[in-house]
């Protein structure tokens, strides 16, 4: 019996993890295709096709791909070591109140999807992208140390509710092309890694506090 209801308890846990998350987000996970690898879909949707062993079906494989996911809601889990893209804003010690900065470049293998095409690379070559910013207030017995930890070492997972539109290209530095996929974000939840508490919310182009 207690293996049994460990068993169960196991098959529970990542149930109400997913249903722990704000409710306004959760509604958009539900209504989203779950995406497996990022690297892959970027990898199929983006069908640069280059090189002598290129299959020859493979531009006509990635338009379908394409026709098939353009316009398609999709939810993806960025987990703590892979959430590079996060960053510590500001904190109040005042009331506990903080930012958090979100760089909406989501790399997958040799390309990207960001939130918007981006227009420019700076000096090393990297596409330039404008942080979206979530605030919120952290509990008690937090300071400003504890924060920029979670940071630092990878303590903070994010979800992310996203359309794909398009592919884009910029000239890659020594020559070439980089390329991406332009998506509508929106919304991407934070939360604590370690505890899944809430963090921050970003939602239908803006921040989105409790």
């Amino acid at each position: 019996m207690n293996r049994f209801l460990a068993a169960a308890f196991a098959l529970l846990v990542p149930t109400l993890a997913l249903a722990d998350v704000d409710s306004r987000f959760a509604k958009l996970r539900d209504e989203s295709e779950p995406l497996g690898a990022l690297g892959a879909f970027l990898e199929k949707y983006v069908g640069e096709c280059d090189g002598a062993f290129v299959d020859p079906q493979c531009k006509a494989n990635a338009e379908a791909f394409r026709k098939k996911y353009t316009g398609k809601r999709l939810y993806m889990i960025i987990t703590e070591d892979d959430a590079t893209m996060l960053s510590a804003g500001d904190y109040n010690p005042g009331n506990n109140d903080y930012t958090i900065n979100i760089t909406p470049f989501f790399g997958g293998g040799k390309y990207a999807l960001t939130h918007g095409a981006p227009k420019k690379t700076d000096a090393q070559g990297n596409p330039v992208m404008n942080y979206l910013t979530v605030s919120g207030t952290a509990p008690d017995g937090w300071n400003g140390g504890v924060f920029s930890r979670l940071f630092s070492t990878r303590g903070v997972r994010a979800q992310v509710v996203f359309t794909p539109q398009s592919v884009w290209s910029l000239p890659k530095k020594g020559g070439g092309k980089v390329y991406g996929v332009n998506a509508r974000v929106e919304a991407i939840v934070l939360t604590e890694g370690r505890s899944g508490g809430h963090m921050g919310l970003w939602l239908n182009g803006k921040d989105a506090p409790k």
